[in-house]
């Protein structure tokens, strides 16, 4: 398989404002070098911490207007109540956050029932990230709330990637791949990005969907926000 229009696009990633290991710009800057045309910066965070979402903002104008990658600042909302959610989500569109993640109910982590639910529900929300085991109820709220679901890269919630996969592949959802990056070395490239997907069960004709015309079209919500 090759890349039709888009190069890497990396939708969930995280700098050390949260728990990722370089600063927002170092991050966008290897991003940049390592051959990503675009990449968000999504830290975790909850009431508590929003106010780094500014912050994300000025390094992603800086990275956008000298090097011309796509960065883009958003947040992962990460083990909130799934009662505060949309309080939340509110409140990081209002601190500009043009991206927002859910981090879903990964299997990995304690992550509260309902959350998956919940962010099906808001049409706010374009990624629900490392779902777990995904339920046909939250597929069909994604796809008719136009919400994308993660494949992810990460090692520790991909564990129900091929689960996930089969859900959403059974409603028709959007999936989006992500890394989850945490440090440099969980960056990867476009190829890395196909075996991914081919690895949870997509076909390559739902590979390329899934790495070109979902791109275009989560770009084409992003833009219009910018």
């Amino acid at each position: 398989m090759t890349k039709d229009i888009f190069g890497r696009c990396d939708f969930h990633t995280h700098s050390f404002l949260s728990d990722g290991a370089l600063l927002p710009i170092e991050s966008l800057r290897r991003a940049h070098a390592f051959g990503n045309e675009v990449f968000a910066i999504t830290d975790h965070a909850s009431a508590s911490t929003l106010d780094l979402i500014p912050n994300v903002v000025k390094d992603c104008e800086l990275a956008t207007k000298h090097w011309g990658i796509i960065a883009i600042p958003g947040i992962e909302l990460t083990h909130v109540p799934e009662g505060a959610m949309d309080e939340l989500i509110q409140q990081s569109i209002d601190l500009r956050a043009v991206i927002i993640v859910i981090h879903g109910e990964t299997i990995s982590e304690p992550v509260e029932k309902g959350t998956n639910l919940r962010a099906s529900k808001n049409r706010n929300v374009d990624i629900l990230a490392h779902p777990g085991m995904l339920t046909i109820e939250e597929a069909e709220n994604c796809k008719k709330n136009n919400i994308f679901i993660e494949i992810t890269a990460n090692n520790y919630h991909a564990l129900t990637n091929g689960h996930v996969a089969k859900i959403g592949k059974k409603v028709g959802v959007d999936f989006i791949q992500n890394t989850d990056t945490h440090s440099p070395q969980d960056m990867f490239t476009y190829e890395q990005g196909e075996q991914v997907l081919l690895g949870a069960g997509l076909t390559p004709e739902e590979v390329n969907k899934t790495l070109q015309g979902n791109v275009r079209k989560l770009l084409t919500r992003i833009h219009k926000r910018l």
